[in-house]
């Protein structure tokens, strides 16, 4: 299979392209450090022709509904009308575990996200929970000096490469729609996590757990970002991912 893969340099992105490339698929990397422009479609002619599937894990870095929106909805249409000009038969999007339960502005992006492709006849989605890696990206999210202020929150995480996996198979198979969702093996305090991955690291961070204010923190408190029912799971605890990594 000819695979492009949107959001390539990512933390999934990157091990997607390691995946696809390891089963024997070729693979077309779209990002920006590629010259591709996603939101507005420049540098994107010509690169999905003969494409037989595109696998999105583009992402942002903003909480705010507008941009959220804008991205997500903006990343998706433009290469939804890119794909029906070059003929391909497979769009798969990642989002997240919990989506519908949160109610943040980039959440807001990620449902824009699913409803475009949901509409699309040739779409698929995975949801998953947090990445490992998301207790180190905390970290430096709202940080004072030596202080970091890591949202209160439960999560069942996953293995970013565990993740891309499930991606490359589910490109495989065709059109699927919503398929079950994704989550790693243990459910697990984000603030801990953060500790754990400080300690480890030898960064010498003081994580404080804060509480996020409003529904949207009590929704992540009450640990909606979890799965509710069966579905596949990760087998990398993060105690394996953090020794490994």
């Amino acid at each position: 299979m000819l695979i492009a893969v949107a959001g390539a340099t990512g933390v999934v992105g990157s091990h997607v392209v390691d995946v696809a490339r390891g089963r024997g698929h070729e693979v077309v990397p779209l990002a920006r450090s590629r010259g591709v422009d996603l939101t507005t479609g420049a540098g994107l002619d010509g690169l999905l022709v003969g494409v037989d599937a595109v696998v999105d894990v583009t992402s942002v870095r903003t909480q705010r509904r507008a941009g959220a929106e804008a991205f997500f909805g903006g990343v998706t249409r433009t290469l939804l009308a890119a794909e029906e000009a070059a003929g391909v038969g497979h769009h798969v999007a990642l989002s997240i575990v919990g989506v519908d339960d949160v109610a943040s502005g980039y959440y807001r992006g990620k449902q824009l996200q699913e409803r475009l492709v949901g509409a699309a006849p040739h779409g698929s989605i995975l949801r998953a929970t947090q990445f490992h890696e998301f207790a180190e990206q905390v970290l430096g999210f709202a940080s004072v000096g030596p202080v970091s202020l890591v949202p209160r929150m439960l999560s069942q995480p996953v293995a970013a490469d565990e993740v891309a996996t499930a991606l490359v198979t589910l490109a495989e198979a065709g059109p699927s729609g919503r398929v079950p969702d994704l989550a790693g093996p243990e459910r697990l305090d984000m603030v801990e996590l953060a500790r754990r991955v400080s300690e480890a690291r030898g960064l010498g961070r003081r994580v404080v757990g804060v509480p996020v204010p409003g529904a949207a923190g009590r929704a992540m408190r009450s640990g909606v970002l979890c799965p509710t029912g069966d579905g596949p799971r990760g087998t990398t605890t993060f105690a394996q991912w953090l020794a490994g990594s």
